[in-house]
């Protein structure tokens, strides 16, 4: 009996400090949870979708050997919609002296996902021309490529959302008097002047290559190198609205250490349709969150203004 008793107590005292262990280790892992969460150097991963071709070919475009680019006139003012549903209101916005009108078309206003069309448009043309190629406002894109750049899937039905996505982008329609390239002009366009479908694949109705005209607006743009690197984190953020963040943060905060600014200005800027209150919630979720590629934010309550800073300072 002593010897059983004296086993029993062994394997007690096993088990026993196996827990203990395992208490241990979870409690290292709640510690590096909290410490990726609450870290304002680190992006919560949880938080981006994930990056759905990490192995990419790299003969298939430009913008694999570049950064991509957005305009710094569209980062600015809030002209894409940040809703899922279609969006059917006419916007006006007024800031430090430029005006601008969008109207949207009856499938709605073209949303801040389908303006990845005219980033990876950008980024084309920007490569072409630092390689010494002529450029124009039309470009050929093989949609194959940009739903791979853009960290979409290739399935059939996203072909499909991505031809809608042309159309809202034709069909919105934006008025503005923004200079662009050192000219201040009048302009009324389309966010894109033409599509043109040149290529189909020989099983089914897919698109295969598309030419677009971009607007001449945004072509000044590109030739007055009014862009900006982005992310390409970017393509990851899941949110129209943590999307349309990025673009502010990386405008107005771009290598400083810190951007400071009211929730109502902010909320004018981003385009949002929430009311305020609802908007505070939303900027309060982002700030927890914690996944913007590059900053991060913190909402402050006492003076009801949001702090933008920049995780490599």
């Amino acid at each position: 009996m002593d010897i059983i008793d004296k086993a029993k107590k062994l394997q007690a005292k096993a088990l026993e400090k196996n827990e203990e262990k395992k208490t241990e280790f979870r409690g290292h892992q709640s510690c590096i949870r909290d410490l990726v969460i609450n870290d304002p150097s680190v992006v919560n991963e949880k938080k981006l979708m994930p990056d759905r071709h990490p192995q990419m070919d790299l003969f298939i475009c430009d913008l694999f050997n570049v950064s991509p680019k957005d305009d710094l006139h569209s980062m600015e003012h809030p002209i894409f919609s940040l809703a899922t549903k279609p969006d059917t209101r006419i916007r006006y916005y007024e800031h430090n002296g430029n005006s601008i009108k969008i109207v949207p078309s009856v499938l709605g206003l073209a949303t801040i996902w389908d303006k990845d069309i005219w980033i990876y448009a950008i980024s084309q043309l920007i490569a072409a021309r630092d390689q010494g190629r002529e450029v124009s406002r039309r470009i050929r894109i093989t949609v194959h490529d940009l739903l791979i750049s853009t960290n979409r899937q290739t399935g059939g039905d996203h072909y499909k959302r991505l031809q809608a996505a042309f159309e809202r982008l034709a069909g919105t329609r934006i008025t503005t008097d923004i200079e662009t390239n050192g000219v201040r002009i009048k302009h009324l366009f389309g966010l894109l002047d033409e599509i043109r479908i040149v290529e189909k694949s020989p099983n089914d109705e897919r698109m295969i290559a598309v030419e677009i005209v971009l607007p001449e607006w945004l072509f000044n743009s590109v030739l007055g190198n009014e862009c900006l690197n982005i992310s390409r984190d970017y393509f990851r953020l899941r949110g129209g609205l943590e999307r349309r963040l990025y673009e502010l943060a990386r405008k107005h905060c771009g290598h400083q250490f810190s951007w400071k600014i009211s929730l109502e200005l902010l909320h004018k800027k981003t385009g949002s349709s929430a009311s305020i209150k609802e908007f505070r919630r939303k900027i309060k979720c982002v700030a927890e969150g914690n996944g913007l590629p590059d900053y991060c934010l913190s909402f402050i309550k006492n003076t009801d203004q949001v702090l933008f800073q920049n995780r490599g300072k």
